[in-house]
């Protein structure tokens, strides 16, 4: 609980701008790992100059962040959020559950950043997201994906 609650405390500044936040993570995600982006049909010809000031980048970025949100305030108790978003991620969109992972790794670089998240806070955001990737991981496995 105490990791849950760590993250909300600098919740504030995501949710006062998730376009914002949405925009800087997926921006990121993509020059850090250049292959992530082609896991995005709708983004994957765009040109890295061209990410940041891309109104589709910022909107898909917002709907990362208010699921992420979601799950933060379920506190664990994520099972009804995260079942249909494991479902569509392994059957719909086929994502690596690495990337999962990769994506943390953004986001709590972009929280340190930009909202006072510090290096306590990022582990917390790590701690809570590996409970998270994990259960994402058996829902894959149930489904038979193991991509």
């Amino acid at each position: 609980m105490a990791d849950y609650d760590l993250v909300l405390k600098h919740w504030a500044p995501v949710e006062a701008d998730y376009n914002g936040h949405g925009n800087l993570v997926l921006t990121r995600l993509f020059h850090e790992y250049p292959d992530t982006q082609k896991l995005f049909p709708k983004f994957a010809g765009l040109a890295k100059g061209d990410l940041a000031s891309n109104a589709a980048v910022s909107a898909h970025g917002a709907t990362v962040l208010k699921k992420l949100g979601e799950l933060l305030k379920a506190k664990g108790n994520h099972a009804a959020i995260l079942k249909p978003l494991a479902n569509s991620h392994a059957t719909k969109h086929k994502i690596p559950i690495n990337n999962f992972k990769l994506i943390t790794e953004v986001i709590a670089k972009v929280m340190g950043e930009k909202a006072g998240l510090d290096a306590a806070g990022q582990q917390a955001l790590k701690n809570v997201m590996a409970v998270v990737i994990a259960d994402m991981d058996a829902t894959y496995k149930e489904l038979g994906f193991t991509g």
